[in-house]
């Protein structure tokens, strides 16, 4: 969970982690937060999904997954790792039923943000901690992007607001 800052190498203009990134600054916002490597960055993905894609029913599926992205990147993005959160049964995106899916999840983040979780940390002998965690980003596809909109609770503490458009440059690597 220390890999970003033990033994991430960086490199100019080259994004292969979120840390290579200029959002990262959130450490420079919380000093706090940043002082202890091991307090966790998680991303939140949703997307759709269709389970009966072969058969003429049209049943969609909403899967809302963390992803901890304190791990190195051949790690962070392995399907092993995703913490799956929900599974919000619609045939349609969710719209503004987003809310009522998503606020027990957010509620639950907002804890681990302020009070954090009591652990041991068994690379250090053992050692009890709190480790606190953080909303880092929201990764959505755009077509349902409007769903972000329909938040109704203030969640601007555990969520960094950066949105990623068309004007973003990216090279596919091999």
């Amino acid at each position: 969970m220390r890999w970003y800052r033990d033994k991430r190498v960086e490199t100019d203009d080259v994004l292969r982690h979120p840390a290579d990134a200029e959002d990262w600054y959130f450490d420079s916002e919380y000093p706090d937060f940043a002082s202890d490597p091991r307090n966790v960055r998680l991303g939140l993905a949703s997307d759709r999904f269709k389970p009966f894609d072969q058969m003429s029913i049209s049943y969609s599926m909403w899967h809302v997954v963390l992803l901890p992205y304190n791990l190195p990147p051949w790690k962070c993005m392995k399907e092993t790792n995703f913490f799956m959160s929900l599974l919000i049964p619609c045939s349609r995106s969710p719209g503004k039923k987003i809310d009522v899916y998503i606020q027990p999840l957010i509620e639950e983040l907002k804890e681990l943000w302020t009070f954090g979780m009591h652990t041991y940390d068994f690379v250090t002998s053992g050692v009890q901690r709190d480790i606190r965690h953080v909303l880092y980003a929201w990764v959505i596809d755009l077509p349902s992007g409007y769903e972000v909109e329909y938040l109704s609770w203030n969640i601007d503490i555990i969520f960094q607001r950066t949105t990623c458009g068309v004007e973003v440059g990216y090279t596919m690597e091999k």
